[in-house]
């Protein structure tokens, strides 16, 4: 079962280094300063290789479209708490729809059956 979940676990820490590259970019002030710069250059490699991983497992549409919406709602929040940028009311609406569409995308979307990760480790012809 735990490995099953490993994927899920994954994805969370790239959501988790994707909220925080976004925090640390805008720290950053455009990347003129040095330490939030190297902090979002390096937990966005990060987010990429936790990303790259989950990818192995699951497929990549529906690992990108969770990890995108997560991390669209996880960076309003920092925003909110850590920056004082409070949405209006079209923009928490919009947030909704996004996390509507997550929850869609994982609970009711499958592949087709001949889009599905192989799970060998290599394709022969």
């Amino acid at each position: 079962m735990i490995k099953n979940l490993m994927p899920y676990i994954i994805l969370i820490l790239a959501i988790g280094f994707g909220t925080a590259s976004n925090s640390f970019a805008n720290s950053a002030h455009g990347f003129t300063k040095t330490v939030p710069s190297l902090l979002s250059i390096i937990t966005i490699i990060m987010c990429m290789f936790c990303l790259s991983q989950v990818m192995k497992s699951l497929p990549v549409g529906i690992t990108y479209a969770s990890f995108a919406g997560i991390c669209i709602i996880a960076t309003t929040v920092v925003g909110i708490v850590k920056f004082n940028q409070i949405p209006n009311l079209p923009t928490i609406i919009g947030l909704c729809f996004i996390i509507f569409g997550v929850l869609t995308v994982n609970l009711l979307g499958q592949p087709s059956p001949t889009n599905e990760k192989v799970k060998v480790g290599v394709i022969r012809q």
